[in-house]
């Protein structure tokens, strides 16, 4: 019996070793080779100091800053477990609402945002994802129409000339791969530093 069950061990403990161990160390390491920012997680600095992530939104509630998508990432209820609360970007917990057309959780909540924009931005058109959530609830980045719809308050709320803004928002547009792959959208976080950047020049 142990001719059998000594080669099936040794098999097991290879393969392991090397699915475990070996691949994962090595792509590891060609990826920090090839493109050390990337695998790193698209880290982002301001004076020295990781702020955050390209790939992950963080929620600006100022009037000062532009602000996301909504986020339906929620997190443990730390004074019942057995309960969730609204966290925001928690990235420990990337999911989207799962809520459905027809559950009125959502319409209400989709009302409840479409009004505290148009406090914001004002009347006319609302963009779709300045009042909808990501299927990840960690989405970093907003349409340029969400972005240029802000360009009002925050400038208000700064002092800031307007057409100043808008060229900053129109010079952070990230434009399709390649023209053809994914849509024109702008980084929230890279955004707000350069907000800040331009009133501190």
């Amino acid at each position: 019996m142990l001719q059998h069950v000594r080669p099936a061990v040794a098999l097991l403990l290879l393969f392991s070793a090397l699915t475990g161990l070996v691949y994962p160390l090595a792509v590891t390491g060609i990826a920090q080779l090839a493109m050390p920012r990337l695998a790193s997680g698209s880290l982002i600095e301001k004076n020295g100091v990781v702020v955050g992530s390209a790939l992950i939104g963080q929620n600006f509630k100022s009037d000062r800053y532009f602000h996301p998508r909504p986020s339906a990432t929620t997190d443990t209820d730390p004074n019942d477990a057995t309960k969730t609360i609204d966290a925001p970007y928690n990235a420990a917990n990337s999911t989207g609402s799962n809520l459905g057309p027809t559950s009125q959780k959502l319409v209400d909540r989709v009302k409840a945002s479409v009004e505290a924009w148009r406090a914001m931005a004002g009347p006319g058109p609302v963009p779709a994802d300045a009042v909808t959530t990501s299927a990840s609830g960690l989405d970093p980045d907003v349409s340029p129409a969400a972005a240029l719809a802000q360009v009002g308050s925050v400038a208000k709320a700064r002092g800031l000339d307007e057409s100043k803004l808008r060229q900053l928002v129109e010079a952070s547009i990230e434009r399709p791969f390649l023209g053809l792959i994914g849509e024109p959208r702008i980084n929230i976080l890279q955004l707000n530093l350069g907000l800040d950047r331009l009133q501190s020049s």
